[in-house]
């Protein structure tokens, strides 16, 4: 595409005048051996869980172990890279990687699952057994607010602990809570040291009948709460909480270790962080809070991933200047057909030095042995004299289609032009953050074949596709 120094863009639709960002270098980010960690997060539909699979792929086949962790409970992963399932397990990606001395494995995070093996990782059997059969801990495992943020700190640090994987590209979900994850230590902390969990861990510390009594009166004062949520759970969720809470007391400690350490290996130098969106103008206004809320947190962002962007072959014709011609094609389709208004102050058909063609579709008339006159003859073409003869009348159907052709050209030229501009606000406002501008395809990534296509354009590889 043509550059130029200036301006955000002709009123013909050029959008050429429009100002390039700073390019996000994607190979180098995947082969440096420090970078153990990338998160991708976004808005929905921008194609987060594409582009995680993508960097997966390109790092096997580049020669790393990578494990590629989706929190998101969308199928898409698996289907894309050809498994029939995604659980709690990592499971091997077959025919990618092995030439380069890489493998790809995919998971999908298990909530209940996960909360499960750390309860059986960090307590004696007979606790554990006592924990995972708790009524009020088997709620609070399946869908309590905030633990599926608590469990995927907890299974990236499980991810990270060891030297299984060289690289962990993270999945988030496809909603602003994708970054939700970040605030688990501080809502972990706040819930554990909470004036509810100290009253309830009360009796277990006071023990006896005394630390009945303490439980007792601390309770009086919230029974119409802890009545309205026995009614709501049953009648002995009270019971059942200060059982889970006894249990879990010797483990909170280890909770909120484990969470702070994940947290702080987040800000490490070798984790980055992509913030995946779309040229359209509310993907990213998601992207600038991602960005800034990464920049209060001191979290490391590589850059903005652009997924979708168009191109064309023929970036050079404008908008404005493709829709003149077809305009000028349409016309003289109408002329050629004998139809439509005529010029009453051209010269008749007929007449000498006239090129306008009898109202009857005949040639005119010649009084000479011309080259025109023997072009009228039968069997014969029409001689030219440049642009602007006139066409023959069964011209007109090609005339037609190369208009449409033309007006398709400016619409896409339209809307590459407003994708520039979009992109351009953002880049704006934040002009420190390098982009990785994806072209859009023309159907949907479904297999690991279309997933490296999408690694190609990521690192720059291959151009964008023409019209």
């Amino acid at each position: 595409m043509t550059e130029h120094p200036a301006g955000p863009g002709d009123r013909a639709g050029n959008p050429g005048s429009i100002s390039v960002p700073a390019t996000l270098d994607i190979d180098p980010l995947l082969d440096d051996a420090a970078t153990r960690i990338i998160v991708c997060c976004g808005s929905g539909g921008v194609g987060k869980t594409t582009t995680a699979a993508a960097l997966g792929v390109r790092a096997a086949e580049r020669g790393r172990r990578v494990v590629v962790l989706t929190i998101d409970p969308a199928r898409r992963l698996a289907q894309s890279l050809g498994l029939t399932e995604l659980d709690n397990v990592p499971r091997r990606v077959a025919g990618v990687g092995e030439a380069a001395g890489g493998e790809l494995h995919a998971m999908m995070l298990d909530m209940k699952r996960t909360f499960d093996e750390t309860v059986e990782a960090h307590a004696d059997p007979e606790r554990a057994r006592a924990i995972l059969e708790n009524p009020f801990y088997q709620s609070l495992s399946a869908g309590f607010a905030g633990t599926q943020e608590y469990m995927a700190m907890e299974k990236l640090g499980q991810l990270r602990s060891g030297d299984t994987w060289d690289l962990i590209v993270v999945d988030t979900p496809p909603s602003r809570s994708a970054l939700d994850f970040l605030d688990a230590p501080k809502r972990l902390g706040s819930f554990l040291d909470g004036k509810l969990i100290r009253l309830l861990t009360a009796p277990a510390k006071a023990g006896g009948k005394a630390g009945l009594k303490v439980v007792s009166l601390g309770m009086a004062g919230l029974s119409m709460f802890t009545g309205a949520l026995n009614k709501l759970l049953g009648a002995g969720l009270l019971r059942d909480v200060q059982t889970f809470v006894a249990a879990m007391d010797t483990m909170f400690g280890g909770f909120r270790t484990r969470a702070d350490a994940t947290y702080r290996l987040l800000q490490a130098p070798g984790t980055a962080f992509l913030v995946v969106a779309a040229p359209e103008r509310d993907a990213l206004r998601e992207a600038a809070y991602f960005v800034e809320r990464l920049a209060a947190e001191h979290m490391p962002l590589a850059g903005l991933v652009l997924n979708r962007m168009h191109g064309s072959g023929a970036a050079s014709l404008s908008a404005g200047r493709a829709l003149a011609a077809a305009e000028n094609l349409e016309e003289g389709c109408i002329v050629d057909r004998g139809s439509g208004k005529e010029d009453l102050s051209a010269p008749t058909a007929g007449a000498p030095g006239s090129h306008v063609q009898p109202a009857d579709g005949g040639r005119p008339d010649t009084d000479d042995g011309s080259p025109t006159a023997q072009a009228s003859s039968p069997g014969t073409e029409p001689a030219t004299d440049g642009a602007d003869s006139p066409a023959r009348a069964d011209g007109g159907p090609e005339r037609l289609l190369a208009a449409g052709l033309l007006r398709l050209h400016a619409e896409r030229m339209r809307l590459l032009e407003r994708e520039r501009r979009t992109r351009d606000r953002f880049t704006a406002l934040h002009p420190e953050v390098p982009v990785a501008e994806v072209g859009a395809l023309p159907g949907d990534v479904h297999d690991v074949s279309g997933l490296r296509t999408i690694g190609e354009r990521l690192a720059g590889r291959e151009p964008p596709p023409a019209e």
